[in-house]
C-alpha cells in the first residue's frame, strides 16, 4: 500500500472507531466528538480505560500495534462492566466489533475507578506474557536481534555455530513492512511450519536514522533479495511472493558500496582498479586440489590442524580436493607427509560459468574472474544500453518496481531500451545498492550469483558473539568455544573474550542483591 492508501485506510479506521464507541465516550463523561479526532481519541480512550497515555505510542509501532489492539478491545469492554471470559473471547474473535453491540444494544455503566489488577492467576499470567512479548518484540525489531551462523561463507571471521547479536540501530532500524505477523518469529511459525504473516496489507518502507553508514568490508545481515522459496512439512519447494522483511536473512561481507566500480580478478576483489584490502581478522579461503603420496587422511586431524572441514574434503585415487582453505593453511598442508603437490583452483578469465550474475548467459564471467560492474548509488544516472539492461533490469523492475508498488517493465527492441513502453537512454536510481561476498570464495552463494543488494534489504550489523559451539567431523556437537564467547565481531587483532568479566559482574550483582535483601529484612 502506498502512503495515500494508508492515509485513507487510517481515516476509515477513525470512522469505524467513532461509530463503535461514541456512546461509550459519553457514558464515561467525555464528548461524542472526542471519539473521532485522530490520535486525540486514542489519548482520551487511554484515560477512559485508566491506562497510561504512552500506550498510544504502541498503537503506532508496526507489529506491536497488532498485539496491543486486542488488549485495548478487552480493556474497553471491561471498563463498562463486561468482565466475563465469554466477553473477552467474543471481543477478540469478532476483531473488536463486539464493542458495537456493547455500545448500541446494552445498557452499561462506566466503572471510573476500575481495579486494574487481574482477578485470577491466569489473568495475571496472560497480562505478564503479553507485555513481555511487547517488550521483547520492540527490542528484537528496533534494537538487537539474535542470529545464528548457518554456513561457512565467512569462516575464520564468523564460524558455523556462532550465535550473534545483530544491531539494528547502527545503520538505522528498518520498520516492519508486514502489517500482520506472528511476533518474535521470522517467516515461519516453529513446530507447525506454517506461514507467520499475511502478505497484505504492507506498510511503506521506512528506516529510522542510524549513527553510521555501511562501510566497505563491513559484515552485514540483509534480506536475501531473490528469496521466494518457503519450505513446508513435505519439504516441497514452491515459489511464493515474500515481503522484503520476511525474506531469509543472510550474512556476508560488503565488499562494494554505492558508487564503486567492482571487479574480481583471480578470486581477489578490485575496487576502482585497486585490490580491496580486507581487515586483519578476515581470512580469504579458496578451494585447492592436489596429489598424495598414496595414503589416505584422518579427517579429524585435518580439521584440528588445518581447519579443513570433512564435508569439504574429497579423496580419490591419490587425488584430493579441499574447499575453504586459507593461503596459510595451504602452505602448511603442503608440508604434510602425505601431500605430493597442491595448487589453488582458479577458473581462468574468459571461461563462462553457469549461474553467474547477470544470469543471461551472455557474459564470459565466472566466480574467480568477474566484471567490471558499477554499483548503483541513489540519485546517480547511468546510460541505458544492452549491457546496462542486463545489469539493472531486476533493479528497475523489482527493487524499484513491484516491491515498491510500481508496475515497471523494462524491454529491449534491438538496441532500443524502453521502460513501460517508452524509449529511454538513461535511468536514475532511487536507492543505494551494495555488493556482498563471502570470504570463502569458492563456497559462498553471494552477489556473484544473484547481484545487487538494495538498501531497503539491509537488516543490521553483527556486533557480538554471545555463544559459540563446535562440531566434530561427523557434524555432531564437539565442544563449546569458550574463547569466542562474548567477543566482538569487528575490530583488529585476535578476538578478545569478555566472558570472564561478564561472570564477575554477574557474581557481583548476585552478591549485591542478596546483601540488599538481607538489609531490608533486618
Amino acid at each position: 500500500m502506498i502512503l495515500t492508501e494508508w492515509f485513507i485506510f487510517f481515516l476509515v479506521l477513525q470512522v469505524i472507531h467513532f461509530l463503535g464507541t461514541w456512546k461509550l465516550y459519553v457514558k464515561a463523561g467525555r464528548k461524542a466528538w472526542e471519539a473521532i479526532i485522530p490520535v486525540y481519541n486514542a489519548v482520551v480512550l487511554m484515560k477512559i480505560i485508566n491506562r497510561p497515555w504512552w500506550w498510544v505510542i504502541l498503537l503506532f509501532i508496526p507489529v506491536i500495534n497488532v498485539i496491543m489492539l486486542p488488549v485495548i478491545w478487552v480493556e474497553t469492554i471491561r471498563s463498562f462492566g463486561k468482565n466475563s471470559t465469554t466477553d473477552t473471547i467474543v471481543v477478540v474473535v469478532t476483531l473488536g466489533f463486539y464493542i458495537y453491540y456493547v455500545n448500541y444494544m446494552l445498557d452499561v455503566s462506566y466503572i471510573e475507578d476500575r481495579d486494574l489488577k487481574p482477578k485470577t492467576a491466569t489473568g495475571e499470567w496472560v497480562s505478564s506474557i503479553i507485555f513481555a512479548v511487547v517488550a521483547a518484540t520492540i527490542v528484537h525489531t528496533y534494537f538487537m536481534q539474535p542470529y545464528t551462523i548457518p554456513t561457512g561463507s565467512l569462516e575464520r571471521t564468523l564460524l558455523v555455530g556462532d550465535f550473534l547479536f545483530v544491531s539494528k540501530f547502527h545503520y538505522g532500524a528498518r520498520t516492519p513492512m508486514t502489517a500482520v505477523s506472528f511476533p518474535m518469529v521470522h517467516d515461519t511459525i516453529p513446530v507447525v511450519r506454517t506461514k507467520s504473516y499475511t502478505s497484505k496489507p504492507q506498510y511503506p518502507y521506512f528506516r529510522l536514522p542510524g549513527f553510521q553508514k555501511i562501510k566497505r568490508n563491513d559484515i552485514v545481515v540483509f534480506s536475501w533479495p531473490i528469496d521466494t522459496v518457503r519450505f513446508f512439512r513435505d519439504q516441497s519447494k514452491k515459489s511464493y511472493y515474500k515481503p522484503i522483511d520476511k525474506k531469509s536473512n543472510y550474512v556476508k561481507r560488503c565488499v562494494g558500496i554505492p558508487g564503486d566500480s567492482l571487479s574480481v580478478v583471480d578470486g581477489f576483489v578490485y575496487i576502482n582498479g585497486k585490490q580491496n584490502e580486507l581487515p586483519d581478522r578476515a581470512q580469504l579461503q579458496f578451494s585447492y586440489s592436489g596429489t598424495t603420496k598414496g595414503s589416505s587422511f584422518n579427517l579429524q586431524n585435518l580439521y584440528d590442524r588445518y581447519r579443513i572441514k570433512p564435508e569439504e574434503f574429497g579423496y580419490n585415487n591419490s587425488q584430493f580436493s579441499s574447499a575453504g582453505m586459507t593461503e596459510d593453511a595451504a602452505t602448511r598442508f603442503k608440508n604434510h607427509p602425505n601431500v605430493s603437490s597442491i595448487q589453488r583452483n582458479i577458473t581462468p578469465k574468459g571461461q563462462k560459468s553457469p549461474g553467474i550474475f547477470p544470469n543471461n548467459g551472455k557474459v564470459n564471467w565466472n566466480s574467480d574472474n568477474f566484471g567490471a560492474i558499477y554499483i548503483p548509488e541513489a540519485g546517480k544516472t547511468v546510460k541505458m544500453d544492452l549491457k546496462s539492461f542486463s545489469l539493472y533490469r531486476r533493479i528497475i523492475e523489482v527493487y524499484e518496481g513491484s516491491e515498491m508498488g510500481i508496475d515497471n517493465k523494462l524491454t529491449a527492441n534491438g538496441t532500443q531500451i524502453s521502460l513501460n513502453g517508452k524509449p529511454i537512454d538513461s535511468y536514475t536510481f532511487k536507492q543505494d545498492y551494495y555488493w556482498m561476498m563471502g570470504d570463502n570464495r569458492h563456497n559462498s552463494e553471494d552477489s556473484r550469483v544473484w547481484g545487487y543488494v538494495p538498501a531497503n534489504h539491509i537488516v543490521g550489523k553483527p556486533v557480538f558473539v554471545w555463544f559459540s559451539w563446535d562440531t566434530n567431523a561427523k557434524g555432531l556437537f564437539n565442544k563449546i568455544r569458550w574463547e569466542r564467547m562474548f567477543t566482538t565481531v569487528g575490530g583488529n587483532g585476535e578476538p578478545t573474550s569478555y566472558f570472564r568479566y561478564f561472570l564477575i559482574l554477574l557474581a557481583g550483582w548476585i552478591i549485591y542483591n542478596q546483601y540488599r535483601k538481607r538489609k531490608k529484612a533486618a
